[in-house]
């Protein structure tokens, strides 16, 4: 079985929230990582999503947090949103 990571930037322009985050996330860019893993079981090469991480940077480094793909599709949509 093969795994990729693929990495891709996301721009918040309002502070938002995440539900596996326990704070408010200020405005700004954010690194997400998605791990993926062939289906070997196919004719033709597919992939599936295993993981998606975030990278916070906090005042003392960064952490990375495991999310729900669509906590953070949600949050995107929201900030998106007319205010």
């Amino acid at each position: 079985m093969t795994t990729r990571t693929r990495t891709t930037t996301v721009t918040f322009t309002r502070p938002f929230h995440l539900d596996e985050v326990d704070q408010e996330l200020p405005a700004g860019a954010y690194s997400v990582e998605t791990e993926e893993e062939t289906l070997d079981s196919l004719s033709f090469v597919a992939w599936r999503r295993v993981s998606t991480h975030i990278t916070i940077g906090l005042s003392n480094g960064s952490r990375m947090y495991m999310i729900d793909p669509a906590s953070l599709d949600h949050a995107l949509a929201l900030d998106q949103a007319p205010a």
